[in-house]
């Protein structure tokens, strides 16, 4: 937890440092400095990206994953993991650093106006944050930020049901393939989650369960 304090204030405000405790993900984040970068603060959860790699053992080759996207709120970040192991080599948790820019693109806008006129900065140079965040970054790779678990469960519902008809539409075999796409991404392993996806589906949660127990076999539950 020192370790997470010296690094904040090391690289300063703009650098958002997190400590994650992978023995709870819902609860994960145990450290934090310039908590302002994302909005999160101590207990808040993983994320959905983060989570999804657990589920998909990517951390089993790669010790950590530099400079992907990392959205928060209107703010796109730089964001960087590293993946904190065992003796075993068991992943347990992770250091992650979101770095914003935004200060730096401000100063550079207006270096550029004393010399040029303003409509030409905006035409020529503008940097269009929303833009750059959805053209620059490969589909479900981009990291949102959440202080809780029902934020970031229906955010990636949104993300899942976009390209989908709209969920009450939704036919028996696309809430099934829906929901595979959702345990792929690890989210029923994240409490109130067969509840939440049910109330979005407009179906019981013994539904959800069924689709849950055929993908995983016997011994498949949601948490």
């Amino acid at each position: 937890m020192k370790l997470t304090e010296f690094l904040g204030a090391m690289l300063g405000p703009d650098y958002e440092v997190v400590l994650h405790d992978l023995t709870d993900p819902e609860r994960s984040i145990i450290a934090i400095a310039n908590g302002h970068v994302s909005g999160r603060t101590i207990g808040a959860p993983l994320t959905s990206v983060a989570l999804q790699s657990i589920v998909n053992h990517s951390y089993e080759t790669g010790d950590y994953r530099l400079n992907y996207a990392g959205i928060a709120g209107t703010k796109l970040l730089r964001s960087s993991t590293f993946g904190v192991k065992d003796e075993h080599g068991q992943l347990v948790g992770l250091l992650c650093i979101n770095f914003d820019d935004s200060r730096y693109r401000e100063l550079a806008d207006r270096i550029l106006k004393l010399r040029h006129p303003d409509i030409f900065v905006e035409t020529n140079f503008a940097y269009d944050e929303k833009r750059a965040a959805v053209q620059g970054t490969p589909p479900g790779e981009s990291e949102s930020f959440h202080n809780s678990l029902p934020e970031m469960t229906d955010d990636v519902l949104d993300e899942v049901l976009a390209a989908r008809p709209v969920a009450d539409r939704l036919g028996h075999r696309d809430k099934r393939a829906l929901v595979a796409e959702l345990e792929a991404k690890g989210i029923f392993r994240l409490k109130g989650a067969v509840k939440q996806v049910a109330d979005r589906l407009g179906c019981s949660q013994t539904t959800i369960y069924r689709h849950l127990h055929r993908l995983n076999g016997d011994d498949g539950t949601a948490a």
